[in-house]
């Protein structure tokens, strides 16, 4: 398994390697290309010198948003965002030992509790929870029974929908083109 989703080959080996990385990149992932949200993850790694959620939870909150700030930025919103990661990352750090991969791996839970575990995580709503069930599914090896019903529309097979769907550059177009598609027909 290896993840293709920003283009740069770091910022992938990072998501593909770290749950934590993954789950910061799916909250990261609005208002901003997705390949900007999901290398936000390896920006933080390298400006804090780690990608650990006790660790960024107990980050003092304006030295975090100024990290968020720097030259390129991990957001366009810098201070909220921050904010929300820390959140994020409180949670997992709390709840889940630190370790985000037991969202989907504790107790060996099937697809509808993977989808309410990550609907009560600060930051995910319906649409970024069914998404992200979606990427466990697709393509980080979550087998758990029911995943597809949890996911939604975003575990059809071959729907294109989203950061689900990214594998390589012709899939991202083909992402691009189906929301591009579907705004179009809302503003109808």
């Amino acid at each position: 398994m290896a993840l293709h989703i920003t283009g740069d080959d770091a910022a992938d080996d990072l998501l593909t390697q770290s749950p934590l990385a993954l789950i910061i990149g799916m909250l990261l992932d609005q208002q901003v290309p997705m390949e900007t949200a999901f290398a936000g993850p390896a920006k933080i790694r390298d400006r804090m010198g780690t990608l650990d959620a006790s660790a960024i939870a107990a980050f003092p909150e304006d030295e975090f948003v100024e990290l968020f700030r720097a030259t390129p930025a991990v957001h366009r919103f810098p201070g909220s965002m921050a904010a929300r990661v820390q959140a994020l990352c409180a949670a997992i750090a709390s709840d889940w030992s630190d370790d985000a991969a037991q969202l989907w791996t504790r107790g060996e839970p099937d697809g509808a509790e993977v989808f309410r575990r990550l609907k009560a995580l600060p930051g995910f709503g319906d649409q970024k929870a069914h998404i992200f069930v979606a990427l466990l599914g697709k393509q980080y090896g979550f087998t758990g029974d029911g995943w597809r019903e949890a996911a939604g529309a975003y575990g059809e097979e071959g729907s294109h929908r989203s950061v689900a769907d990214i594998v390589d550059a012709d899939s991202l177009a083909q992402v691009r083109e189906t929301k591009r598609a579907a705004k179009a027909a809302a503003k109808k």
